[in-house]
Formats: C-alpha cells, sequence, structure tokens
C-alpha cells in the first residue's frame, strides 16, 4: 500500500538531526491519578518491582499497590526468567527483556499514538475492544542504548491474541478499561512489542475522541520507524483545533 502524503509533518521536530541525551524520554503517565508527568521540575518514580509503571509520588504508588501487586509480581518473574533462557547469536544480551522494558518506557507516547493511528479510534472507536497493535522489533548492538532495536514490522491482530496469552495481563487491562470507561473514555488500547521470545504488553487509557484533536495519520507506521531509528523519544503528536495547529 502506499503511503500517503501529508503536507504537514507528523511531528514538529519529524526533520531535525537527532539530539538526544541519556536524560530525555518519553511521555508517563501516573497509574493511579493519570497525570503527566513535567520531567524539569517531578520526575516521576518508577515501580523497582516491574520496571515498567510510574507513579508521581510515593503516595500514589501506596494507593494503588493493591491493585497493582498480582502485575508487578508476575512482571518481576517473567523478567528474571528471560534471563535464563540461552543467549543466541540474534539476541546476545541476557538483559533484553530490561532493554524492551526501558523500550517501551522511552517510547510510551509514540506507541500509544501508533496503537490509537493503527486502529483508527477517532473514527472506530468500537475498535479498542476488538484490536490489538503488535509491533515486532530486531535488536540492534551498539553502545548507544537509545538506538538497540528497530522496527521489524507491524501487524494490527485480535485483541484476544495478546489477552488468551495471559490472564493476569488480561486482568490488568480490565481493570484499566474499567478505570477509564468510569472516567469517561472509551476503553484500553492494548500495543504489544515483541523482540524474538520476549513481549511486553502495552496498555493505554484512551480518552473520549471528542476529547482528542490528534490528525488521522496513514503514515503512522513510517513514523513509528522513524522515531524509532533515530532513537528519539520526545515525540509529539501534530493536533489540529479550531485554535490553529499544535503538537503534544
Amino acid at each position: 500500500m502506499a503511503t500517503a502524503y501529508y503536507a504537514t509533518p507528523a511531528a514538529a521536530n519529524y526533520h531535525t538531526p537527532p539530539t538526544h541525551s541519556h536524560r530525555q524520554r518519553g511521555l508517563r503517565m501516573c497509574d493511579q491519578c493519570g497525570s503527566a508527568e513535567q520531567p524539569a521540575s517531578k520526575p516521576f518514580r518508577l515501580c523497582g518491582g516491574c520496571m515498567t509503571t510510574n507513579y508521581c509520588s510515593p503516595e500514589c504508588q501506596k494507593l494503588n499497590w493493591p491493585s497493582h501487586k498480582a502485575i508487578c509480581q508476575h512482571t518481576a518473574a517473567q523478567v528474571s526468567a528471560a534471563k535464563q533462557q540461552p543467549i543466541s547469536a540474534e539476541y546476545p544480551d541476557e538483559n533484553l527483556a530490561k532493554q524492551l522494558r526501558r523500550f517501551t518506557s522511552l517510547h510510551a507516547a509514540l506507541l500509544g499514538w501508533a496503537g490509537f493511528q493503527a486502529l483508527q479510534l477517532k473514527r472506530l472507536p468500537a475498535n479498542v475492544r476488538q484490536n490489538a497493535l503488535l509491533i515486532e522489533l530486531s535488536y540492534r548492538p551498539t553502545s548507544d542504548s537509545h538506538r538497540q532495536f528497530v522496527v521489524k514490522g507491524t501487524h494490527v491482530v485480535p485483541r484476544t491474541y495478546v489477552t488468551s496469552r495471559d490472564p493476569l495481563v488480561a486482568a490488568d487491562i480490565q481493570r484499566r478499561e474499567e478505570r477509564c470507561r468510569r472516567s469517561g473514555g472509551i476503553g484500553t488500547c492494548v500495543v504489544l512489542i515483541q523482540c524474538g521470545g520476549i513481549s511486553q504488553v502495552m496498555p493505554v487509557e484512551v480518552d473520549s475522541p471528542s476529547k482528542i484533536s490528534w490528525d488521522e495519520r496513514g503514515d503512522w507506521a513510517d513514523v513509528l520507524n522513524h522515531f524509532v531509528e533515530s532513537g528519539r523519544p520526545d515525540f509529539k503528536p501534530i493536533s489540529t483545533t479550531a485554535r490553529g495547529v499544535y503538537y503534544g
């Protein structure tokens, strides 16, 4: 399928050279209260068990622990088990699972946006309950920790492809889905990131389409490739509103 042409790039810094530093990272949301991180003034804390869930404060982390405990311990066990797997020529790093989780955290804004676009949630919000986005990665040995993965392929798959594999993951997605709908959202967009035999599920709670100003983009896969290849975690999607065009 031919790539659609857009007069405006998908991000403000799309054509600028990568200028990332080790202190940059993607958008993070508190899993308890849903607030967005402001890294310059108040960096979030990462759960030390699963290394995937973020909190704005110790208070939010404590409040969230009863619902997070099962999936946290399960995820931590998966990371530990992955380190015991035989090292292959294609995936030579025993810390691949940890690196994949770091990749997901680093590119959270980009991955969530790609899932939203791939499932066409602005026009077809019901797709959030039917489908999921599968992103296949290849490992690239390099000293640049921002560029250790490249996108091998992307596929829209039935959501059961993810939820039927692991009951605890399915329960965590359902918990987020119910919380999202109670606050007026449409549900949880599921993004599955895979590299070899290691995978990471990224659930993204999606607000009502009427409140989301992101432009629809048919070139989302090319944009995903571009930012992952560049190792840039500062992706900010374009939005067209009655007040004009802005990024973020």
